[in-house]
């Protein structure tokens, strides 16, 4: 029998699951969720993360949720921090502590490094089950509402000069990079868990890569190895040329992370083919152009792209019935570029998409827009767990903001843009 079987009703690991479940990128119950976190956390440890807030909070604040001395709640923090399960920053003269979601969070950091005190293959048994077996998790995750989690970006060094110079700084990788105070370089979590699977891929492993306050604290406690953005302008560039897609955090500002995907081992590489229809990772603000009159229907495109957006179709040649060409399904395509380096005949280049795709601000703006879409705003707005009042007034709270017409208003394209824009400029 499984655990989520055998835990009692609001047990403590469940408890913890509805505590990462008041985030919109949340954890779908499910006995391989609950066996996951008997893995990352003790008992003791899941019955204090189910209690913290959803905003940083110190060690003062700990230790009055949880009723423990200051000392020892600092002793617990700095704990779970060493093991990435929460990141830690310094803000002012305290620092402060945050409990990421579990994807793009602490499942990954539980692989980006090798570590001896959790059994790595075990866990990626786990993760596999629950995230390509079940399935569950990558549908609530990238199929679920208008905004996701990530992008993609485009290769910069595939774009046309006119087009290039259009390009704006949070589309690029490379400013992405240049424009980070602290780079931190870790091993790919997917193709790490699928080398424990024996399914791995021979792309480059040392090359997830990660920025800012998240950077620092995981560089700090050894899930990253700090580097200067010259040496992580080298991997970009070195992911770019093995057809590896970059896909990152869906912001302008202060983006957290950008991965190096295949389409064979990549989480959100799998979610863009199996959810196409529903939009799982925002697209680049470009559209593959194919030129027909030179396509010989060699195929290599349609081998490098990691969401199946080409294929090859009779070229109805009467002078040649055997005769292939390429095929794009705009509907389907990331616009990353990578068909555009692969083609060897110059027959596909990249062209800006009729309508530009909004991106928010930064990682509160999405959480925002996120939650209105989800139906979770009042688990933002109201943010306690050790208060029944905070409890109740989100209870209410939340079925006003579920009524049709208020509903509809906070969903709507000039809420989640200019609105929001201003609201959280002051966040």
């Amino acid at each position: 029998m499984g655990h989520a079987a055998i835990l009692p009703r609001n047990g403590t690991y469940e408890r913890l699951v509805q505590r990462l479940n008041r985030f919109p990128q949340g954890a779908p119950p499910s006995e391989r969720l609950f066996q996951i976190l008997r893995l990352l956390v003790s008992e003791e440890e899941a019955g204090l993360l189910a209690q913290v807030p959803i905003r940083p909070f110190t060690a003062c604040r700990a230790a009055a949720i949880w009723k423990l001395p200051e000392a020892k709640a600092q002793k617990v923090l700095d704990a779970l921090a060493e093991r990435a399960m929460l990141l830690d920053y310094r803000h002012g003269e305290a620092t402060h502590y945050v409990l990421p979601p579990p994807m793009a969070g602490f499942f990954e950091f539980s692989l980006m490094r090798v570590r001896e005190d959790v059994d790595q293959k075990a866990l990626s048994e786990l993760f596999h089950q629950y995230l390509n077996v079940e399935e569950d998790f990558v549908r609530e995750l990238f199929a679920t509402g208008q905004t996701q989690l990530g992008r993609a970006f485009v290769d910069e060094t595939a774009l046309p000069l006119q087009d290039s110079l259009v390009v704006l700084d949070h589309e690029r990788a490379s400013e992405v990079v240049r424009s980070a105070q602290v780079i931190g370089i870790s091993a790919c979590y997917c193709r790490h868990k699928m080398s424990h699977l024996g399914k791995a891929c021979d792309a480059p492993m040392d090359i997830c890569m990660t920025f800012g306050t998240c950077a620092d604290s995981l560089t700090r406690h050894q899930v990253a190895r700090r580097v200067e953005a010259s040496e992580c302008l080298d991997l970009l560039q070195e992911a770019r040329e093995r057809g590896l897609v970059q896909f990152g955090e869906n912001v302008r500002e202060k983006v957290s992370f950008i991965c190096n995907c295949c389409g064979c081992c990549c989480e959100a590489m799998i979610a863009a083919r199996r959810f196409s229809f529903m939009k799982p990772v925002h697209t680049t603000n470009f559209l593959p152009e194919l030129d027909l009159a030179h396509c010989n229907g060699c195929g290599k495109c349609v081998n490098a792209c990691p969401v199946e957006a080409l294929s090859l179709v009779s070229a109805h040649d009467p002078q040649h019935h055997a005769a292939k060409t390429a095929q794009l399904a705009e509907d389907h395509c990331l616009g990353c570029g990578v068909c555009v380096r692969a083609c060897t005949k110059d027959a596909i280049r990249l062209k800006p998409r009729k309508e530009r795709v909004l991106t928010p601000v930064n990682t509160a703006h999405r959480t925002v827009v996120m939650a209105i879409e989800r139906g979770q705003l009042a688990e933002l707005l109201v943010d306690g767990q050790s208060s029944y009042g905070h409890r109740a007034a989100a209870a209410i709270l939340g079925a006003v903001l579920k009524l049709p017409p208020l509903k509809q208003a906070l969903a709507s394209k000039q809420m989640k843009s200019r609105y929001l824009d201003r609201v959280m400029a002051r966040f």
